[in-house]
């Protein structure tokens, strides 16, 4: 007989309300569920956004968020889902960040709080009321965690700066028209 602890429960509460939000905010982008966008109006706004191309923007958002948000609920390959997530939310938060922290202004608080605990559970493990536990952690080594990080901070810092570079080249335009 399996005993569990208030850390495993502590754990699947964690997983279960992070993971169903990041799902249900992946499930808009992809789905158009629960008033999303669906991808045609995701990637519009993507665009806008200064993420391009924007369907594709929309579908590798959607994707890291419903798909991380799933596997993080179940604690499922969770190293690689965490890491999923918080690549995602970081991508968020970069564009919230220019109205400060909180969420109220328009900030990216909400961003980085679903963003930093996904990453805390890539980092601790799902615990043993999880998939990963019930498989062996087949796909729970320990070496998957910095793995899933450095593979999700790459491909972050490339989209995301790119955006940047993006944002601020039609910011600097919008200046000069100013001046003209």
């Amino acid at each position: 007989m399996t005993c569990y602890d208030r850390r495993d429960l502590g754990l699947l509460l964690l997983r279960l309300g992070t993971g169903g939000v990041l799902a249900a905010h992946g499930a808009q982008k992809l789905l158009g569920w629960f008033g999303g966008g669906g991808i045609e109006g995701t990637g519009k706004a993507m665009e806008s956004m200064g993420y391009t191309p924007g369907r594709a923007s929309a579908t590798a958002a959607g994707l890291a968020e419903a798909g991380g948000g799933v596997l993080l609920a179940l604690g499922l390959a969770t190293p690689a889902a965490g890491a999923a997530a918080a690549g995602a939310m970081t991508g968020a938060a970069a564009v919230h960040a220019p109205n400060g922290f909180f969420a109220q202004t328009g900030g990216y608080e909400y961003a980085a709080s679903l963003g930093l605990t996904a990453a805390g559970l890539a980092i601790t493990g799902p615990g043993r009321l999880s998939v990963d536990h019930a498989l062996g952690h087949a796909v729970n080594r320990n070496w998957m965690v910095p793995a899933a990080f450095a593979a999700t901070a790459a491909a972050t810092t490339v989209i995301v700066g790119a955006r940047n570079r993006r944002v601020r080249k039609a910011a600097e335009g919008k200046q000069e028209q100013l001046f003209d």
